[in-house]
């Protein structure tokens, strides 16, 4: 038996219940992982608010990190081999708010010894979201790049990921956000009144490309007045913006973006391993306050990556 968190009707953080399951032996192709640390993102009630009743109840979480307590016959996970005692990480699945938890072993990968847990559980759905926002506006070394929403999850793999590239990010936070982004190589600007004008100060020579993590009308309004190639613009938060003025939205169910994010999750590894990408963990919840963690979450002011420790 394990605990995990389940939705059992439709809801926020608020309808989330701490409930028992069996944990089903692996079959072929199939891991059973117990966790240490599970990750936290809005994605995780988002999905939780509306859809089809008959498939509540739903569970919760779609990213982990822990060590092999069984593997299935014939089977090795995704970054080769995979053996009992084994410390991975497992993006995408199903149900990761849990101790315990089986799962296809295509989703799942070692664990770099210098990663924590809850810093390798909070990696892949930030990183392969913004590795797909570079994709689709063809990010290059070259580009001047305007991020809102820079001191976010989304935000803070996309300046870490440009500044690999080699190029020149402004990114638009709260002034309490401001460290984050200059500690990861953005040059802040405020967002609210003006914020086009303050945009067109620290980068006369124009905005090559804009991502947008927030959503916003003010966001979508100045990305649109300071980038001329609207090709060059993509919101994971606006998509009723984006089908109107003519720019595109990525988001995980997209099967273009789901193929490209599944490809790119050994890189990111790679590049945490190495210390090249860096996941900020600003608080840890023991597993049974998941539902007062995700309430802070879904606050919109969490402060930083949030994981649940079992």
């Amino acid at each position: 038996m394990t605990k995990h968190w389940m939705a059992p009707r439709f809801g926020g953080s608020e309808v989330l219940e701490f409930v028992d399951t069996d944990v089903p032996v692996p079959g072929p192709g199939e891991v059973t992982i117990a966790v240490r640390a599970a990750g936290m993102n809005p994605a995780d009630t988002k999905h939780t608010r509306q859809g089809d009743p008959a498939d509540l109840p739903l569970p919760v979480g779609y990213e982990v990190a822990g060590v092999l307590t069984a593997v299935g016959p014939d089977t090795t996970i995704a970054s080769g081999g995979g053996a009992v005692g084994d410390e991975v990480l497992a993006f995408r699945v199903v149900g990761g708010w849990a101790s315990e938890l089986t799962v296809p072993a295509a989703d799942v990968f070692a664990k770099p010894a210098s990663l924590g847990f809850p810093e390798a559980a909070n990696l892949l759905l930030a990183g392969t979201t913004a590795a797909d926002m570079l994709r689709v506006t063809r990010a290059a070394g070259r580009d001047t790049v305007l991020v809102h929403g820079a001191s976010g999850a989304v935000g803070v793999s996309l300046l870490q990921q440009l500044r690999l590239l080699g190029a020149r990010v402004i990114g638009t936070t709260s002034e309490r956000g401001a460290d984050v982004v200059g500690r990861f190589g953005g040059e802040w600007v405020a967002y609210g009144d003006g914020l086009e004008a303050r945009v067109r100060s620290i980068a006369p020579s124009g905005i090559d490309v804009a991502l947008d993590c927030v959503g916003t009308d003010e966001a979508v309004d100045v990305s649109l007045a300071v980038v001329a190639d609207r090709d060059r613009i993509v919101t994971i938060a606006a998509q009723a913006r984006a089908a109107s003025d003519g720019f595109a939205a990525v988001g995980g169910a997209q099967p273009a973006s789901k193929t490209f994010r599944d490809s790119v999750r050994q890189r990111l590894i790679d590049l945490a391993g190495v210390g090249e990408l860096e996941v900020p963990v600003s608080r840890r919840f023991p597993l049974a306050e998941a539902r007062e963690a995700a309430a802070l979450l879904e606050s919109g002011h969490p402060g930083g990556k949030l994981a649940l420790v079992p």
